[in-house]
């Protein structure tokens, strides 16, 4: 008997499989329609790989490759940049043509360019590989956009809730494999990881491509390729909602070199305190999204998130001056109360995201959506070396407040938005 069936009481049980269904579509265990579930299995094949192939791609490209650190840095660096400007214009190729094609494009290009890693030998190759690799990815997410939004209905917070815990599962599993890899570390064993890779793209496709095809949407005569670019509201949205993503950052990049370099707690309790967070999000997202419903709610949980980063930011921050133990719990109970702001945050991210955006136009609004997101990625470490571990204490605090005074404006930003939109609490 699988884990899920052990849960359903034994009336549901007997009441046949529609009563079954309907009692895990409420509990949050599966998706109500078969669109949803084969994007949502889509995303984690594709996630599994992605995850364990950037944990090791700068190994392969020093070990494999043999390129020095400093170009594998501004490779990388370089590639992400590139990948960013696709978002918009390809997410307007997919409003104007219909998502799906244009989604199984830039699966079957990202399957071919890790490929081409494989026979990278130089600078130069590994630079267009993994760009062409960043540039379909960011193309890809833009294209998916429309297709959460259409199937996920009046569902969307939800369903993209859902979609949230799937990848943080795959995120797991996937940085399981490339510890894997890691400790082998042979030649053999990273060509095999991105071949598997590789193959998570092509995969992906085989499920999406079971996915019914959208027909676009009807959109004015003249139909603006940069009309995201120069909406106000929105724009104002994307740079506050990359700040407040800078938060995934804080467990991921600052809280283990803060914990090794300035607590007393165990170095191996890294890796349990990102549990708790992987944890709590796969568990809880969906249901915290449920109380997120229209741009108020929205607003309201962006707020509410502010204060929440800063108290468990406050938390971890404290445990440098306390005993290994001490350490150990305060780190453990700071990223519990960040976590709960992370899902508040999420599932206000999520709402705006295409509440923001006019039904033609998903696609487009998806990549803009992504060059803010890109940008965090891009920012958060130079900004989280420099405050957290280079002040100390002090600039955990100040991050917290950034997130607190980001948090306070998006209520702002969604009124604006309102008054042109109509968005009222609905």
């Amino acid at each position: 008997m699988s884990q899920a069936s052990g849960l359903i009481p034994d009336g549901l049980r007997e009441g046949g499989a529609a009563r079954r269904r309907s009692w895990l579509v409420r509990r949050g265990l599966l998706l109500e329609s078969a669109p949803q579930r084969r994007l949502a299995l889509g995303g984690f094949v594709n996630q599994l790989g992605t995850a364990a192939f950037l944990a090791t791609v700068p190994l392969y490209a020093l070990r494999v490759i043999g390129l020095p650190v400093g170009q594998v840095g501004l490779g990388l660096g370089a590639a992400g940049v590139v990948g960013l400007l696709a978002g918009p214009p390809v997410g307007h190729l997919a409003d104007r043509r219909g998502p799906r094609g244009i989604f199984l494009a830039t699966l079957l290009v990202q399957a071919v360019a890790v490929l081409s890693l494989l026979f990278a030998r130089s600078f130069a190759a590994f630079v267009a590989a993994v760009a062409v690799t960043d540039l379909a990815g960011a193309s890809g997410g833009a294209a998916r956009g429309p297709m959460i939004r259409r199937f996920g209905g009046d569902e969307v917070p939800r369903f993209r809730s859902y979609l949230r815990s799937a990848a943080f599962a795959a995120s797991t599993f996937g940085a399981l494999a490339a510890g894997v890899v890691i400790q082998l570390d042979s030649a053999f064993a990273y060509r095999a990881l991105i071949a598997a890779n590789a193959l998570t793209f092509v995969g992906c496709a085989a499920v999406v491509l079971r996915v019914p095809r959208l027909e676009p949407l009807p959109s004015p005569a003249v139909a603006d390729r940069w009309l995201a670019l120069k909406d106000g509201p929105y724009m104002a949205f994307v740079v506050l909602d990359g700040v407040l993503w800078m938060q995934g950052e804080v467990v991921t990049y600052a809280l283990p070199l803060w914990v090794v370099l300035h607590t007393h707690a165990p170095r191996w309790f890294t890796g349990v305190a990102i549990a708790v967070n992987t944890v709590m999000v796969v568990v809880l997202q969906v249901r915290t999204s449920r109380r997120v419903e229209g741009g108020e709610a929205a607003g309201r949980a962006a707020r509410r998130a502010g204060p929440a980063f800063l108290a468990g930011m406050a938390v971890v921050a404290a445990a440098a001056g306390l005993p290994g133990w001490a350490a150990a719990a305060a780190v453990a109970a700071g990223v519990a109360v960040h976590t709960v702001g992370s899902l508040w945050h999420a599932a206000a991210s999520m709402e705006l995201r295409f509440r923001l955006a006019p039904a033609h136009a998903q696609g487009q609004y998806s990549g803009v959506f992504g060059i803010g997101m890109g940008l965090c990625y891009t920012v958060a470490p130079g900004l989280l070396g420099l405050l957290c571990l280079g002040w100390g204490a002090p600039g955990w605090l100040v991050m917290g407040g950034v997130f607190v005074a980001a948090g306070l404006a998006v209520p702002v930003v969604v009124r604006w938005a309102g008054r042109s939109r109509g968005l009222g609490a609905g």
